[in-house]
């Protein structure tokens, strides 16, 4: 199976904090790839790296065979990545129609696929004209990755998306993403503490130690206590 991304020896930090050292990994189109380790290790560092918020200081960033590591992350977005980040960062005075259209600007302009957005995600259109900050949790988390999915991206960066999400809500957000996954062909790649998040969509974990990669594990093995102490800590 091909690559779709291909990370090799990437380090990256904030000033002069290094926080990345040397990380690699590989991504196949159509697969979901988790992200596990304690807070701290450079798990969003990483995907920041990725989407082009951060510098890449050195090593390779491959996306779908072209090299990115110096594109800004408005070019990266047009390529196809998408990002859903830590605590949704959606515009709370906007309405959500607003947020909406401003993910549109990330492919082409144009709002054309508002309304297939719309009819993915039918708790959207009776919220239409209403403030972003007015939404709960679960409903910004939505319009997050709603949003995310209006620039059209083929790779989704997902940074902890159960977050401050009730526990009934984590298990419809799983069927929804298989779903998206499954008719967008999407690839996924998922930082997230909820092993149960992780088990029900990724097909391959990475564990991240001190921003490097230890090692990879099967996510049938995150039922293991001892390993999930060990390196997730207690959850």
């Amino acid at each position: 199976m091909a690559a779709m991304l291909e990370v090799a020896d990437v380090v990256a930090g904030y000033g002069r904090i290094g926080v990345l050292r040397g990380v690699s990994l590989n991504l196949e189109q159509g697969t979901c790839l988790g992200i596990l380790g304690h807070n701290g290790m450079g798990k969003t560092t990483l995907l920041r790296t990725l989407m082009g918020f951060l510098p890449c200081r050195g090593g390779r960033i491959k996306f779908d065979g072209r090299a990115i590591e110096r594109l800004a992350a408005h070019q990266r977005a047009r390529l196809g990545l998408g990002y859903v980040p830590q605590g949704r960062q959606i515009f709370p005075a906007l309405t959500v129609r607003e947020n909406l259209l401003f993910g549109c600007l990330a492919k082409s302009g144009s709002p054309r696929i508002l309304d297939e957005i719309l009819t993915e995600f039918p708790e959207l259109p009776r919220l239409l004209e209403r403030p972003g900050g007015a939404l709960s949790g679960g409903e910004q988390q939505i319009l997050a990755l709603a949003r995310a999915l209006c620039g059209e991206p083929r790779m989704l960066l997902l940074d902890e998306p159960t977050e401050g999400i009730q526990p009934s809500i984590v298990q419809a957000m799983i069927e929804r993403l298989r779903d998206l996954r499954a008719r967008r062909g999407l690839t996924i790649l998922l930082v997230e503490q909820n092993l149960d998040f992780i088990q029900g969509l990724a097909d391959r974990a990475l564990l991240i130690h001190r921003g490097e990669i230890g090692r990879e594990i099967s996510p049938a093995a995150l039922s293991d206590p001892a390993l999930v102490e060990e390196f997730v800590g207690t959850v």
